[in-house]
């Protein structure tokens, strides 16, 4: 392990929003969230044509915060717009910022920026670039691809990079390494995901994006196929369709609202249709964290719960009654997305962890008979 504190920039852009910090290591010298107005983000034609823009505005962040460019040890961008690559902590090449800018995933979203933003920094300061753990992280074991019509898999679309970090620190907490620990990850926010961890690979998890695992605030989770195309038979678009697995779905659906705050309150206050919401949701964890502990073989050292809505005591309550048994229950309230990206630059700048390349072949393309 180096002596060295390096000095990290990390840039995490969102759909409203920008995140920006610099760690010393793992001391936060500054984190700022900048929110985009919607309008000013309509004028841009494409997620890309918004670099400029945000950049722009990092650049100003840096100088209200005294922190020049050629301080920064290396820089990190959230990932996306990529295809699918086991976990890690990716240099940033060509490809990557080819399959960045045109969102070789097929999914637009200003993740696409983050690497884009960070090489663009990091050439001028003359120092590396990286993205850790992108959303398109995909460790899955051969079992958990498979669905039952031939050509359609599984996919694993997770918040990995908080889940991967929460699952890091907490093994560290244990006196272990990741590789030695199994887990029941779970990042529960606005969107849920509920993943298996064995020996350092996420070989498991519910599809957050393509409509599986429990409701959330804004998904609808998993629905009876049948029942999707009897939805679409009553005159509902395949738009509105993929609306409900991201958008649409969820409480905003059954109740108007994303807040789960407002569901929760709703709720304890005897609102029938909160109350049966909320329950579902909590019943719909429980469920599916309970399946991740047979992927696991029931050798589970912990489960662990990250996300906005772990601040909520009563959901942490009904995890641990209901799930205490299979391994102990640990909550790590909010995200640590921004410490995450930090800390995978310092684990390569160590030596700790050698960086991988981004080749553009997808980790899984299809199984061959």
């Amino acid at each position: 392990m180096a002596d060295k504190t390096y000095r990290i920039m990390v840039i995490n852009p969102g759909s409203t929003s920008t995140k920006v910090g610099v760690f010393d290591g793992e001391t936060e010298v500054f984190t700022k969230n900048v929110s985009h107005e919607a309008s000013k983000l309509a004028e841009f034609a494409s997620v890309s044509d918004q670099m400029p823009y945000r950049r722009d505005m990092i650049l100003s962040i840096l100088d209200e915060n005294d922190v020049a460019l050629d301080t920064i040890d290396a820089f990190v961008g959230r990932g996306g717009g990529l295809l699918s690559v086991e976990g890690g902590t990716y240099q940033v090449n060509d490809v990557l910022l080819d399959h960045a800018y045109r969102g070789a995933n097929g999914i637009q979203h200003p993740a696409q920026l983050g690497s884009q933003l960070a090489n663009e920094f990091a050439t001028k300061a003359g120092k590396p670039a990286f993205v850790v753990n992108p959303p398109d992280t995909d460790e899955f074991c051969d079992y958990a691809r498979m669905t039952g019509i031939k050509g359609i898999y599984r996919n694993s679309h997770l918040h990995a990079l908080n889940l991967k970090e929460t699952a890091i620190r907490h093994a560290h907490s244990m006196g272990k390494r990741y590789d030695e620990c199994n887990f029941i990850v779970c990042h529960i926010g606005g969107g849920i995901s509920i993943s298996a961890h064995k020996q350092g690979k996420m070989i498991d998890g519910y599809d957050i994006v393509q409509g599986e695992g429990t409701m959330a605030p804004t998904r609808c989770g998993a629905v009876p196929v049948a029942g999707i195309l009897d939805y679409l038979e009553a005159g509902h678009s395949i738009k509105d369709a993929r609306g409900m697995c991201m958008k649409t779905g969820g409480f905003v659906d059954l109740l108007g609202t994303s807040d789960a705050l407002e569901v929760s309150n709703r709720a304890a206050e005897g609102d029938v249709a909160a109350a049966r919401a909320w329950g579902a949701m909590l019943y719909q964890l429980n469920k599916y964290i309970g399946s991740m502990a047979t992927v696991l073989g029931g050798k589970v050292d912990g489960i662990l719960l990250g996300g906005g809505m772990v601040y909520n005591q009563g959901l942490v309550a009904s995890i641990k009654e209901n799930c205490g048994w299979i391994a102990p229950v640990s909550a790590y309230p909010g995200e640590f997305e921004l410490e995450a990206m930090a800390a995978g630059a310092i684990r390569v700048l160590d030596g700790e962890e050698e960086p991988k390349t981004y080749t553009g072949v997808p980790v899984f393309q299809g199984f061959e008979d």
